[in-house]
């Protein structure tokens, strides 16, 4: 079985890099990272609305209002749960009794291992190099 990241969290990180690319504007519209994107306004609020309540990004509603990275680039490395029950605050009630329980947690620290080596920061400078 392949592991497979849903589209919802490929956009929100390619969001993500786009504010981090334009952080010194302030607070970026949701129009404007949605034609940046080709992302439809309505399907970028639900990304957005879910990354805010991460506490990831900033939101100001109105005038002069928009989104932005809730701290520096360089302040964010990734996270990626194989399995649901690694996720953080999740406890299996099986988990004392699963024979694969060993092979997620070495999972999970290989995929840890290799994303806590990117920023958002480095991904930033990455996609603008040719």
């Amino acid at each position: 079985r392949t592991m497979m990241i849903s589209s919802k969290g490929r956009y929100a990180l390619r969001v993500m890099i786009d504010l981090a690319e334009h952080a010194e504007e302030g607070y970026i519209p949701l129009q404007t990272i949605a034609a940046r994107q080709g992302i439809s306004e309505k399907y970028l609020e639900s990304i957005l609305a879910v990354l805010s309540k991460a506490k990831l990004l900033d939101a100001v509603r109105g005038k002069g209002g928009g989104y932005r990275l809730a701290r520096p680039a360089a302040g964010y490395t990734g996270t990626l749960a194989p399995v649901t029950c690694l996720e953080r605050g999740q406890q299996c009630e099986n988990a004392k009794n699963c024979r694969t329980l060993p092979l997620w947690q070495g999972l999970d620290r290989t995929i840890a291992d290799y994303l806590g080596r990117y920023t958002l920061a480095d991904l930033a400078r990455m996609e603008k190099e040719p």
